[in-house]
């Protein structure tokens, strides 16, 4: 049996998505990779520069030129991967709450995801690749071996993160969440470069009322089935 080298995992905020592909990776023994690292590596590297991000121009020639490559983790310090900008290891300088805030501005430039998407693809012609995102199975890999396009209702996405938060011990307003989950959707699946949808010879898993377990046993089943 010979399984699926590449495997693209799309699907709506909160929809499970990155929790499967992390957990896929794992069993399989492949890269567990979120292409969202690197619209957080560019918006880093545009902050440590003092860059506007909101200057498309400047921000596209960055990331354009920007050494960025994700590795299998190489410290056991919590992290799912390394990121590495020009070779110095970011994964853990992506995450501060002035790249959470700024993130979103910097993957709107339609020249940045065009430079992200080819090098998303160089990692995918490795191989050995569980990707994950919003346009994977569509722009990056049209050609991965199997592509799972993971849905859920916003009703239940806005429940899983009303619940998250909870068990956080912070506060939470279930409306307000819920509001915020069909507002990424409508950005998500209404913006003019590489918009959400599912490719047409995607999986469709639908995780309402399903444990992550079982979404999992399933994507598992759907890799062991095919023969590449």
């Amino acid at each position: 049996m010979n399984l699926p080298l590449r495997i693209a995992i799309d699907g709506p905020a909160a929809s499970g998505k990155s929790t499967l592909a992390e957990r896929l990776a794992k069993a399989l023994g492949y890269l567990y990779f979120d292409t969202g690292v690197m619209y957080r590596a560019v918006t880093w590297a545009a902050l440590q520069r003092g860059y506007a991000v909101e200057d498309a121009d400047k921000l596209t020639e960055l990331a354009a030129n920007l050494d960025i490559d994700v590795r299998p983790p190489s410290t056991d310090d919590g992290r799912k991967y390394d990121v590495l900008v020009n070779g110095e290891d970011v994964t853990w300088a992506i995450r501060t709450p002035e790249v959470d805030a700024n993130v979103s501005i910097v993957a709107a430039h339609p020249g940045v995801r065009a430079a992200l998407t080819d090098k998303q693809r160089a990692i995918g012609r490795r191989g050995k690749v569980v990707m994950v995102g919003r346009d994977i199975g569509t722009v990056v890999m049209p050609d991965a071996e199997l592509k799972i396009y993971l849905d859920a209702s916003p009703e239940e996405r806005a429940r899983r993160r009303y619940q998250e938060r909870l068990a956080r011990g912070e506060q939470a307003d279930y409306a307000q969440i819920l509001a915020a989950v069909r507002a990424r959707d409508r950005l998500d699946k209404g913006r003019e470069v590489a918009p959400l949808r599912a490719a047409d010879d995607a999986v469709i898993l639908n995780s309402d009322g399903l444990s992550i377990g079982e979404v999992f046993e399933e994507a598992l089943r759907l890799v062991k089935a095919m023969d590449c």
